[in-house]
């Protein structure tokens, strides 16, 4: 059978029989015309290892990206398995395709200065008294100033912070409570905000059960959504950090900066609510980076 007869009918078991989604059938049927297109519409029995190889190799000299590679091993995979089994070859030439490793890219980072001098704005237009301003001043000093995740920061009651400790209790991963400490800058951000802020609009709504002890409010006075805050830190911080970034931006440079600073990868771990080290580790590598980047700008025989 040829190639483009195959991977038709393989559509086919894909979609009436897998019952895999729309999109995912598109993905595979896409990979099996790359194929195609690399190595013509050969027999099946003509492919072999090296050929699947080749079209992998073509692929990196594109440069496509690692998990479009990965993909198209894994339908390689399964298409010729699926051939094996209906008996249509007699070997399986994609039994010994290996996946390229997926990276791990290392993540958005803003510098000290750049983060200090985006919260200094903030700050300024928190001091017109506007509520909307004085939360998002809340949020992006809160974001950064704890290093919690976005979820955790939307679903804050006023019953989980300690303002003269302090600290606040959150819930992460996996119902998983813990609580974090955040500092003096935050600290003055969230004061002026639940004085002079929430109550403004909280105001604007009829509260809910949801919303009444929310910590931080949407502009309808309901609680604030993780989309609304995604969007609060992007337009904050997108600038700073070359391009599109949201509220995770700041938990990784919060990390970084707090290891930077000379702090526990432990005590790291336990603040950003990582079940494993591991996980933390990444930020040692960010750390890496920027001090290789430092010397290769400032040692003469670099």
């Amino acid at each position: 059978m040829r190639l483009e007869d195959a991977a038709d009918a393989y559509a086919r078991v894909l979609a009436d029989v897998r019952r895999l989604s729309p999109a995912t059938v598109r993905a595979y049927r896409g990979d099996l015309a790359d194929l195609a297109a690399t190595v013509g519409n050969a027999d099946l029995a003509e492919i072999d290892l090296e050929t699947l190889r080749e079209w992998l190799w073509r692929a990196t000299q594109r440069a496509d990206a690692r998990a479009t590679l990965a993909r198209r091993t894994s339908t390689a995979r399964g298409f010729f398995a699926w051939a094996l089994d209906e008996g249509i070859i007699s070997d399986d030439p994609a039994l010994r395709l290996v996946a390229p490793k997926r990276g791990r890219p290392l993540p958005k980072v803003a510098t000290a200065d750049a983060l200090s001098a985006m919260l200094d704005r903030a700050g300024a237009a928190a001091a017109e008294g506007d509520p909307i301003a004085l939360r998002d001043h809340a949020v992006l000093e809160f974001l950064y100033g704890s290093g919690v995740r976005v979820s955790e920061l939307c679903s804050l009651d006023l019953g989980d912070i300690d303002r003269d400790r302090r600290t606040a209790r959150v819930v992460g991963k996996g119902s998983k409570e813990r609580v974090v400490p955040f500092g003096g800058a935050a600290g003055r951000a969230l004061d002026a905000y639940l004085v002079r802020g929430r109550p403004a609009l909280f105001g604007r709504q009829a509260p809910t059960e949801r919303s009444a002890g929310a910590v931080f409010l949407g502009v309808r006075g309901g609680r604030l959504g993780t989309r609304a805050a995604y969007d609060v830190v992007a337009r904050a911080l997108g600038p700073e950090v070359g391009g599109a970034a949201g509220p995770h931006a700041l938990r990784h440079s919060a990390a970084t900066h707090l290891l930077d600073g000379g702090a526990d990868l432990r005590a790291v771990q336990e603040i950003l609510g990582h079940a494993s080290l591991g996980t933390t580790q990444i930020y040692t590598h960010v750390s890496s980076e920027r001090l290789t980047a430092t010397y290769r700008l400032a040692h003469p025989r670099a």
